[in-house]
């Protein structure tokens, strides 16, 4: 009985941070450069005195749909989208290095770099700055060149950092940016290249998204079906006990 009560509670609760997870993408359909959120579960023994009858249901470590979304065309100079693998570096809110694949860049009254969100992008050595009154063009392998309106030449301000570390280093955070697991950065990789004028849109598909909420809503409902049934057949077990006492 207390395997099949710790199980079913457990359970729903499991289910209710899926089901949650699945909004979160859902809501993020639209959002460029998103990736998907997953999360698997097991059942786990209970370590303990009197607890050997006992198991319940573990969310393993959450992970992320790494696959690129489509790709739409902004026409936009300053908007990229990463080609294959990789991941545009950025600086976090907390002033480490993190990793995204929204391309969708701007220029701040500084002059400086940054993401539809106001990150920094990161050059190679910190944050980009571009001098003021200058066209800015980015190259397909991150090269930032600024042009002075009326003069011939053209300078270049930088380069977008491009990182690939593997997959399995990166861990997302809870602002939705990712990182190397270790705490360390990734080194630039010149193989990684971006398409200039366009944007990777969220590789979220929001009509599996729609169908796994339902069918997490009715796993939520099977799981307290379980508990009624546990109730009734402790309710059962009591009264007959009592008679034949």
């Amino acid at each position: 009985m207390d395997r099949v009560i710790y199980l079913a509670m457990t359970g729903a609760k499991q289910v209710t941070l899926q089901h949650a997870a699945t909004a979160h993408n859902l809501a993020n359909a639209s959002t460029h450069g998103f990736k998907a959120e997953s999360n698997v579960f097991r059942a786990l023994p209970v370590i303990g005195e009197g607890a050997k009858t006992r198991a319940f249901v573990a969310d393993t470590s959450p992970a992320s749909d790494l696959s690129a979304g489509g790709i739409q065309q902004t026409g936009n100079p300053l908007d990229i989208a990463v080609r294959g693998p990789g991941w545009i570096a950025v600086q976090g809110p907390d002033g480490q290095e993190a990793y995204t694949r929204a391309g969708q860049l701007q220029l701040n009254a500084d002059g400086i770099l940054q993401t539809a969100s106001g990150l920094n992008v990161m050059g190679d050595g910190g944050p980009i700055a571009v001098p003021p009154d200058q066209e800015v063009a980015i190259g397909k392998d991150g090269t930032i060149s600024t042009i002075l309106p009326g003069q011939p030449g053209v300078a270049e301000a930088g380069r977008i950092k491009l990182v690939n570390p593997p997959a399995a280093d990166l861990v997302r955070g809870e602002d939705g940016l990712f990182r190397l697991r270790n705490g360390g950065v990734a080194p630039a990789d010149a193989n990684v290249g971006v398409a200039i004028g366009a944007l990777e849109m969220s590789n979220v598909n929001p009509s599996k998204a729609l169908v796994n909420m339902i069918e997490l809503s009715r796993q939520f409902e099977l799981q307290l079906r379980v508990l009624r049934t546990a109730e009734e057949n402790d309710r059962s077990a009591t009264k007959v006990l009592s008679l034949s006492a």
